[in-house]
């Protein structure tokens, strides 16, 4: 396993490349640049700050420097918009919060989604089958943009239990965390519910209970772990996509995340910002992938890495 591993690490070097390539060359193509203004600045003025910044040069030119910059340094530039900020500063001061908030609604989609796809496969075709997918159609229905107000109004603005937005404290935390769990927490449910019943119904499933072994046992030590596996496949791309920021929810609850710097730094062209982001999300991602596959070992035996 240990060969494996660096070989998955060993191969994020080209696949990282691959995708700075293809981000810078995308971000250098859209119309524009970082310092169009409404009331358009001084052709001089355009001038000194592209010399400043390094962008009269051309686009290969720009790419060797920012990469043997980010590789030799971690040093991923400035922001072009917050001209007393590098790009390392935001992911300093913005990414633990999007990671608290990330990892506490992928705990929350968890803790919500799995028990309730047990419980509609092991009670199929019952009312307990029937809520449970109902709570999930739910969650998957409504987007965050909707349900992330629907908590402020209720438990805000009527009940009065939550502070309607902002972040630090326990009690902040827990609207942000509904509003990204649940839908997380739908698809869980309704991906460990398939799983399961098809895993219960397999030959090694009868075979155990002809043993004599508890239902218990014949769900938990055989039945979960393999119905399991389908789930640990989405949770690679759900952990990446939540610990580096959701836009609409950050936006929603006034949280000083990464969200929206997914989304400004493509339109306000600050390209530092853009590769710096873009690749963050690509490393969590490959990593996340990594972790995924080396739980397939544990979740099924029969699994092997050479």
């Amino acid at each position: 396993m240990f060969r494996y591993v660096i070989r998955r690490l060993l191969w994020m070097i080209p696949v990282l490349f691959f995708i700075s390539v293809i981000t810078f060359a995308l971000a250098h193509a859209v119309p524009g640049g970082p310092f169009d203004r409404e009331k358009r600045l001084p052709a001089e003025i355009i001038a000194n700050l592209e010399k400043y910044y390094g962008l009269d040069q051309p686009v290969w030119k720009q790419y060797v420097d920012y990469m043997n910059r980010a590789v030799l340094h971690l040093d991923f530039g400035p922001s072009y918009k917050s001209r007393t900020r590098r790009v390392n500063d935001i992911f300093r001061d913005h990414l633990p919060i999007s990671a608290q908030l990330g990892l506490v609604s992928l705990v929350l989609a968890l803790g919500i989604g799995v028990p309730l796809g047990i419980l509609a496969a092991l009670k199929q075709n019952s009312i307990w089958d029937y809520v449970s997918m109902g709570l999930a159609i739910f969650g998957v229905s409504v987007p965050a943009i909707v349900f992330g107000p629907l908590l402020i109004l209720l438990f805000a603005l009527t009940l009065g239990w939550l502070p309607v937005a902002g972040w630090g404290t326990p009690a902040k935390m827990v609207m942000p965390a509904l509003a990204l769990g649940v839908r997380e927490s739908a698809i869980i449910a309704r991906l460990t519910r398939a799983s399961m019943l098809q895993v219960i119904r397999e030959d090694y499933i009868r075979t155990a209970r002809a043993k004599g072994l508890a239902e218990r046992a014949v769900m938990v030590r055989h039945a979960l772990k393999n119905a399991f596996i389908p789930v640990a496949t989405i949770l690679g791309p759900m952990f990446a996509a939540l610990v580096t920021g959701t836009f609409v929810v950050e936006q929603i609850f006034a949280i000083p995340g990464m969200g929206k710097y997914f989304i400004t730094s493509i339109t306000n062209r600050d390209y530092p910002v853009v590769m710096g982001t873009i690749l963050l999300y690509a490393v969590f991602l490959i990593l996340a992938n990594l972790a995924v596959d080396l739980t397939y070992a544990f979740l099924d035996p029969r699994i092997r890495y050479t």
